[in-house]
């Protein structure tokens, strides 16, 4: 339901640097829904949120249709990973939950912005427990450095500016921050279509995993291919003079946003 090879090449960076999620999400995800059974995570990548998901549900089954990704994956005995290629089919994905309205929770944390939307939400609708089952999707825009000099400010814009031409299309979802993101479930009082919950994520960094944040970008491989280096040599000197030199630690800050709802009740 994503792109295929977008974070292929990343997979082992992606798994080493990207930042954590609060446990308080999960925590107040788990307190809306009443079952605590199964959990779908959607485009799991690393598996990275799907572990935090197993806190508060007795099974989680994590897809994604990257192998790479799933090969990166972090083992947890409640979480279940499971390469779903496009071929599998909407039968085929919902047998895997063992039928429909087997689901409490889906979550999908930093993808459904890849997704052909119209298919997965005909599939979430019909996984989800009614009326209790939930889906919540979140992302983050690129993070911005707390307390940053200016000169490290005005570089990191210069290479979002530089890097703007070889985003993929589904970016722009997360640039306007899930406020255009079709979502069409009704609203739990979390984040609905068109008013995302606006969160925020820190992340205390040295230079090194900062840069590594940076190379985890899907638009670095694909810039690259088309033979544009973002992260030349001078771009990469030119970063850390204005970080401060590779003993500084920063926070980095991401602004993050989330949509949450359950299934309409049809009567």
């Amino acid at each position: 339901m994503a792109g295929v090879g977008l974070f292929d090449k990343q997979a082992e960076v992606y798994l080493s640097v990207r930042p954590k999620y609060p446990r308080e999400w999960f925590s107040m995800l788990s307190a809306l829904t009443p079952h605590h059974s199964l959990a779908w995570d959607a485009g799991t990548g690393n598996g990275q949120a799907a572990i935090d998901v197993a806190e508060f549900y007795d099974q989680v089954i994590a897809t994604d249709v990257s192998e790479a990704q799933i090969s990166h994956s972090m083992p947890n005995p409640k979480v279940k990973y499971i390469h779903t290629p496009h071929s599998m089919s909407d039968d085929e994905l919902i047998a895997m939950f063992g039928g429909e309205g087997m689901v409490d929770l889906v979550t999908v944390a930093t993808a459904v912005h890849w997704f052909d939307l119209p298919r997965f939400y005909s599939v979430v609708k019909r996984l989800l427990r009614k009326p209790s089952g939930i889906i919540a999707v979140w992302s983050y825009r690129n993070f911005t450095v707390d307390d940053a000099p200016p000169s490290l400010e005005l570089t990191m814009k210069r290479l979002f500016e530089s890097a703007h031409p070889y985003w993929n299309q589904g970016i722009s979802a997360v640039i306007d921050e899930y406020r255009t993101l079709p979502f069409p479930f009704e609203s739990v009082g979390l984040g609905s279509e068109g008013a995302p919950l606006m969160l925020e994520m820190k992340q205390e960094a040295s230079f090194e995993v900062c840069l590594r944040v940076i190379k985890s970008w899907s638009v670095i491989s694909t810039a690259k291919e088309q033979g544009v280096d973002l992260l030349n040599e001078g771009m990469v000197k030119e970063l850390e003079t204005a970080w401060g030199g590779t003993d500084v630690i920063r926070t980095l800050n991401y602004k993050t946003f989330m949509l949450v709802g359950k299934v309409a009740n049809q009567a």
